[in-house]
């Protein structure tokens, strides 16, 4: 097992341009490391630099103590899952997973004796005389699993490895591989742009976007405290909703005036954004601390707003309602206690010891 330390990584290419800049990050060792973010933001080249994939522009890789800059794939004993699978069509389950173990030139009985433990782990003893184009999507990617676990690296490289499965199929696959991080303890670095998959997965997530990292932290804490309006906005579904607004001074404490409504800050709030006062300011709140004032008393909102019900997707266990004002529009995720009706006023509250607050020139947090 071994920690991976990535220090000032960058990568250009031919056409100048700048893939990845100033990556820094370390995964633990042991520790599933999530990468995160919109297509195009970095992530999965920084991961191709690590696997030696891609020829690194100028940075520092480490696997355990050892500088890999220029050491080949093959050398770094570590272990990549592919989105499409990468299986060979013409062998069998078990060649597929043998394969590696062959071109290392170990001994028969070895080869078997891993590949049949790795195929008891994952399910797939049944599957080993069958070929590729038999298997289901979900069988093809523990096929791939079970070709890397049978080489017991160092580290296992995740590349969008569950993006081709149906969602009740992602969600089994989601579970698996966290199950097997715990079995194996292996150091994993998993690349994703579902942040679904990074905060239900992950022991610490790195938000990625255009080439930089915007924030490394847990889960809850990137969820609780983003760092910024990207990373607010992009961990979270329904996405947390974004207003403009002042804050006003208004009966000894702060409010934040949207220009359709106010809503009166929690007094360490008030204490904290003195210095915003009569400025402009972006408030966040997520959909969950909305709530229907019909059928929640808010005691942080003791004056609820009325925006207009525009649309209501009622899911089973809860509502997402589309609300609007005259200059927003927002998305609340309610208790299925009444279904609210389409161009209804919906008396609402806001828990706003919840609301984060951002500078709008510099989109950084600052509450």
């Amino acid at each position: 097992m071994a920690k991976i330390v990535v220090k000032n990584l960058n990568k250009y290419y031919d056409n100048g341009f700048h893939a990845v800049k100033d990556v820094n990050f370390v995964a633990e060792d042991k520790e599933f490391v999530v990468l995160v973010g919109p297509s195009g933001c970095g992530k999965t080249t920084a991961l191709r630099l690590i696997a030696g994939l891609e020829e690194i522009s100028s940075g520092e890789i480490y696997i355990g103590d050892t500088l890999v800059n220029k050491m080949p794939p093959k050398d770094r004993d570590i272990a990549m899952v592919f989105q499409n699978y990468a299986l060979y069509p013409h062998m069998t389950v078990w060649d597929n997973m043998a394969f590696a173990l062959k071109l290392r030139g170990e001994s028969k009985s070895e080869i078997a004796k891993k590949v049949d433990a790795a195929a008891a782990l994952l399910g797939i003893e049944s599957m080993l005389t069958r070929k590729p184009g038999q298997l289901s999507g979900g069988q093809r990617q523990r096929v791939a699993l079970g070709r890397a676990i049978v080489r017991n690296p160092k580290v296992f490289l995740f590349d969008e490895p569950l993006s081709n499965l149906d969602a009740k199929l992602r969600v089994a696959m989601r579970a698996e591989i966290v199950k097997l991080h715990r079995t194996l303890e292996n150091t994993m670095i998993y690349v994703t742009h579902d942040q679904v998959e990074a905060m239900t997965m992950a022991d610490r997530i790195v938000v990625m976007k255009d080439g930089v990292i915007h924030q490394i932290d847990t889960p809850l804490d990137i969820y609780n405290n983003p760092a910024n309006m990207f990373v607010a906005g992009f961990i979270g579904s329904p996405a947390i909703n974004m207003m403009q607004g002042k804050l006003i001074a208004e009966d000894a404490a702060l409010h934040f005036d949207s220009g359709d409504f106010r809503l009166k800050l929690t007094d360490e709030q008030s204490q904290r954004l003195k210095s915003y006062e009569a400025k402009a300011i972006v408030m966040g709140i997520r959909p969950e601390d909305l709530y229907d004032s019909r059928h929640d008393s808010m005691a942080e909102a003791p004056r609820p707003f009325q925006p207009v019900c525009d649309l209501v997707e009622p899911l089973g266990n809860e509502f997402h309602v589309v609300l609007k004002t005259d200059k927003h529009s927002f998305v609340a995720r309610l208790d299925p206690k009444e279904l609210p009706k389409v161009g209804a006023v919906l008396p609402m509250s806001v828990d706003m010891a919840k609301a984060h607050f951002f500078d709008p020139e510099t989109e950084v947090s600052i509450l």
